[in-house]
């Protein structure tokens, strides 16, 4: 269950809301916890959460070590933070700063080689959806996000399936949509590697806890990513917990 802050919470706020969500959530082993806050509060979370099994991820990644890259944050200042997470060509990466699968698939290199584990965003727009491409579109994504990879490296990303009309608007597809999406993503990366069959695959897009139990008992479904019902500390932790009834 991973929880995407985006540009919301200052450190003090991070540090306040674990003060509240970790007494909840520590002990937990019926799943893995993340949450990937703002490069600025990553310090602050993962201070807040050590000795707990929460995790830590960030919301991006730079795909060089190093350099005259202004503004970007690579991937050992992120490890030296003790983040364990990185999340890679979210949808509004792609959307507002011209992220593109040879980006992601550089990305997602860049956050295994420092030992990270990338959490892959792949999804189609609404009139992807509407023109019959939702497919295509998660062919491309899926295959030039990771068509390089080695088996090794296979193993340890984590995809994440975020139909971009559901993100934050409310809506959501039905279990059988998100049921066929997880199903054809987990062929699409059968016939790239044979370890596809252990990668996980989490959903995100207006997932609540009022339709997270429902969403996580669709078909393939092993998470979730979760993004504004993240940022309060009851509701994230409904959602966790619609994990352990599903």
């Amino acid at each position: 269950m991973a929880g995407n802050w985006k540009m919301y919470k200052t450190p003090a706020e991070t540090t306040a809301f674990f003060e509240k969500f970790r007494p909840l959530v520590e002990k937990s082993e019926h799943c893995e916890v993340v949450i990937c806050p703002p490069f600025t509060n990553l310090a602050a979370a993962v201070t807040a959460v050590k000795g707990s099994n929460v995790r830590i991820g960030a919301q991006n990644i730079a795909w060089a070590k190093e350099g005259a890259f202004t503004g970007e944050i690579s991937g050992p200042m992120i490890a030296a933070t003790g983040a364990t997470h990185a999340i890679v060509g979210h949808s509004e990466r792609r959307q507002y700063f011209g992220e593109t699968d040879e980006s992601v698939m550089k990305k997602t290199v860049a956050a295994l080689a420092e030992g990270l584990i990338p959490i892959v965003c792949v999804g189609e727009r609404l009139e992807h959806r509407e023109g019959g491409k939702t497919e295509a579109v998660l062919v491309e994504q899926c295959t030039g996000g990771m068509c390089g990879l080695t088996a090794e490296q296979f193993a340890k990303v984590i995809i994440a399936y975020e139909p971009v009309w559901a993100i934050g608007t409310g809506k959501t597809p039905t279990t059988a949509e998100v049921a066929a999406a997880h199903a054809h993503i987990r062929k699409v990366l059968g016939g790239l590697m044979a370890e596809a069959a252990g990668v996980r695959l989490l959903y995100g897009g207006s997932v609540k806890d009022s339709n997270a139990a429902e969403l996580l008992a669709a078909g393939d479904v092993d998470g979730a990513l979760v993004g504004g019902a993240s940022l309060k500390a009851a509701e994230f932790l409904a959602i966790a917990k619609a994990a352990q009834s599903g």
